[in-house]
């Protein structure tokens, strides 16, 4: 028997993960920026950590914003396939239209900055709402339905890329590149960073697996050990560039790289980095 699942519901619970993931930094990110912190050699470097950890405890307690940019709201809606989604009173509307009402709630009830524009190239004048959301849905088994929120800034957005590698190339062509888009962020995309790596699937697929893999713990390795430590490696050689938080110098200038994969096709081997900056805002809750 379906489960009924109520469509103001919905609307509050992305509200709520709206303001939340804006507001308290995750523990995880947390956790990491106090290790780095004292393992930094760097004074300066261990200084603008220490600042950062004082901005997310700032934010938690006075609930406020830990970073101006607020972000693009990406949701990813894992939808039991024994879910219905009861509308009563909005016939008609959809789970889609309840995420992008919520994000509009939550934005304008947690006082948040809004950060999209209606159209991208002319006019770009901006919705007023923080709205529409950027949405991925899936469906799974069973009766819940999983929302996670992620607040997702522009500057280290704008340093994320993509490339479709020959399929001969090697595990270090691969690892090079991956640290090259990386330097070339910069201080731009505010460091420490979390490198989300997307590894086969198609054009979109990649890129999609690089956000994916960033909502993973950060102490979650990847299950494969080859990956697994193809994350180690890569976290080595990213901070052997020296950046630093805010690019100012020092041993920290990631906090993780994290690698999701998928099947692809024999004659390509599609790969993605998604850059996110040291505010890495994200919550979920299953409903």
């Amino acid at each position: 028997m379906a489960r009924t699942i109520d469509y103001q519901k919905i609307v509050e619970a992305v509200k709520s993960l709206c303001i939340d993931a804006c507001y308290e930094l995750p523990h995880d990110v947390l956790d990491a920026l106090t290790e780095a912190a004292k393992k930094e050699s760097n004074s300066r470097a261990a200084k603008i950590l220490k600042s950062l950890i004082e901005n997310a405890r700032i934010a938690a307690d006075e609930q406020i914003p830990l970073c101006q940019d607020t972000g693009l709201a990406v949701v990813f809606a894992e939808i039991g396939s024994e879910c219905l989604i009861k509308s009563t009173g909005s016939a008609g509307r959809t789970i889609y239209d309840a995420i992008n009402d919520g994000v509009k709630a939550g934005y304008k009830d947690g006082y948040l900055r809004n950060s999209v524009v209606a159209e991208p190239l002319q006019k770009r004048k901006n919705t007023g709402t923080n709205t529409p959301a950027i949405i991925h849905c899936t469906i799974t088994g069973g009766d819940k339905l999983k929302l996670t929120v992620m607040a997702k800034g522009g500057g280290c957005e704008n340093k994320s890329q993509f490339k479709i590698f020959n399929p001969t190339a090697g595990r270090k062509q691969v690892i090079d590149w991956i640290v090259d888009v990386v330097k070339n962020a910069g201080a731009d995309a505010c460091p420490p960073f979390i490198a989300g790596v997307g590894l086969g699937g198609n054009f979109e697929t990649s890129c999609l697996l690089a956000k994916k893999a960033l909502l993973r713990n950060l102490n979650e390795k990847n299950s494969d050990p080859f990956y697994a430590e193809m994350e180690k490696d890569l976290l080595s050689a990213i901070n052997s560039l020296g950046i630093g938080p805010q690019g100012l110098g020092g041993d920290t200038t990631a906090l993780a790289c994290l690698i999701e994969t998928a099947p692809c096709h024999i004659a390509s081997l599609p790969v993605a980095v998604n850059i996110e900056c040291h505010s890495h805002r994200h919550k979920s809750v299953v409903i």
